[in-house]
C-alpha cells in the first residue's frame, strides 16, 4: 500500500509518501512546499495545488491522508488553514485518489503513543519507523509522514480484529440481557 500524507499550511505544506506491507514502512519522498511570504494568498494556494498535483502524479498513491483541522485560537489562521486543506483535497480528488482525514491527536497517538506529543517526538518516531539516518526535516515533512503512517496503522486494525475469533455472548437480544450472567 502506498499512502501520501499531507500536513496542510498556507505558508508551508508538508508532504510525505510511504510504501508499506503492513509491518515494514519505506519512505518514497517527503518535503515541504514553501510559498513566498510576499505572494498574494490566492497565488500561494495555486502554488500549493500545482506542486501537490505534480507530486501525486509522480507518486501514484493508493490513498491520501490529510491532517484535519480540529481547533484554532486565531480565526484568521483557521480560515487560511482551511483553504490550504481544501486545495490539498482538491488535488487528491482530481488525481482520482481516496482521501481520509485524521486529527493531530489521532496521528500522534498512532505514531508516538501519546496524543499530545511534541513535534521533536514525532520526528524521532518517523526516523525510527522508517529506518532513516536522521530526523526528517522540516517538521512539516515529518508530520506529513506521520499522517501517512497513521493511516497505515489504522488500516491494519480491522485486519487484526478480523483474525481474532468472534466474541461469544449468551444474550441474543437486549430483551434477554440479565446483568451478572
Amino acid at each position: 500500500m502506498r499512502v501520501f500524507g499531507i500536513d496542510p499550511g498556507s505558508s508551508r505544506t508538508g508532504y510525505g509518501c510511504v510504501d508499506s506491507n503492513g509491518s515494514r514502512h519505506r519512505i518514497v519522498t517527503c518535503g515541504a512546499i514553501g510559498t513566498p511570504a510576499t505572494a498574494a494568498f490566492a497565488d500561494k494556494l495555486n502554488h500549493i495545488h500545482g506542486r501537490l498535483t505534480a507530486l501525486l502524479a509522480e507518486c501514484a498513491p493508493d490513498c491520501v491522508a490529510i491532517e484535519n483541522l480540529f481547533h484554532a485560537a486565531n480565526v484568521r489562521s483557521a480560515l487560511k488553514l482551511g483553504h490550504a486543506r481544501g486545495v490539498a483535497m482538491l488535488a487528491a480528488v482530481q488525481a482520482g485518489v481516496a482521501v481520509v482525514e485524521y486529527t493531530p491527536a489521532e496521528i500522534k497517538r498512532a505514531v508516538v503513543g501519546y496524543g499530545r506529543a511534541e513535534k521533536s517526538q514525532v520526528q524521532q518516531m518517523m526516523k525510527l519507523l522508517l529506518g532513516l539516518s536522521a530526523k526528517p526535516t522540516p517538521h512539516d515533512a515529518a508530520d506529513a509522514l506521520a499522517v501517512a503512517i497513521c493511516h497505515i496503522h489504522s488500516r491494519a486494525r480491522p485486519e487484526i480484529e478480523s483474525a481474532l475469533p468472534p466474541a461469544r455472548s449468551r444474550a441474543t437480544s437486549w430483551r434477554h440481557y440479565v446483568p451478572g450472567r
